[in-house]
């Protein structure tokens, strides 16, 4: 008697655990409307060339760099912090380094992409597609030199210089 007990038990638990699947199951696909999503869309596949031109202004203050002939005494102004700051993880030829090579640089990169790397690289690496790209490819972020905005004008006079030659 028992286990005629124990059958009728278990028979009655999986009718129980059927008919509430099926409940289920049919309230979940009779609704006419769907339920938001909470899934954002894939974003697109974009190649970014990190060797290549790009127009990208960057992330930071520097939105409108005015460019005129390469000055010769910011140029070695900047010469004198890229010594002291960058030359750790950057050399001026196309090799890499612990970073990029920098050579031709200016004429890849905008000057206001270059100046808000130069000063804002935690921001750039997280939100610009080109920063973001380099650091997938070099795997070390930019330190921040804590570089101010006439440094970063005179390394960038620098950069200018040496890619003239």
């Amino acid at each position: 008697m028992k286990n005629h007990l124990k059958s009728f038990n278990l028979m009655m638990a999986a009718k129980s655990l059927a008919v509430t699947s099926a409940i289920i199951f049919l309230h979940a696909c009779g609704s006419k409307t769907s339920a938001p999503s909470t899934e954002t869309a894939p974003a697109a596949n974009i190649v970014i060339d990190t060797k290549a031109a790009s127009d990208s202004k960057g992330v930071g203050k520097f939105t409108d760099v005015a460019l005129a002939a390469i000055d010769p005494a910011k140029a070695d102004l900047g010469k004198a912090v890229f010594a002291t700051k960058c030359t750790t993880c950057h050399k001026l030829t196309a090799d890499k380094f612990v970073g990029p090579g920098l050579l031709k640089i200016t004429s890849r990169r905008t000057p206001e992409w270059i100046m808000n790397m130069i000063t804002n690289p935690e921001e750039m690496i997280k939100t610009d597609p080109v920063a973001k790209k380099l650091f997938e490819e070099i795997l070390t972020p930019m330190a921040n030199q804590n570089i101010n905005e006439t440094d970063a004008r005179n390394i960038l006079e620098y950069l200018r210089q040496n890619d003239s030659k």
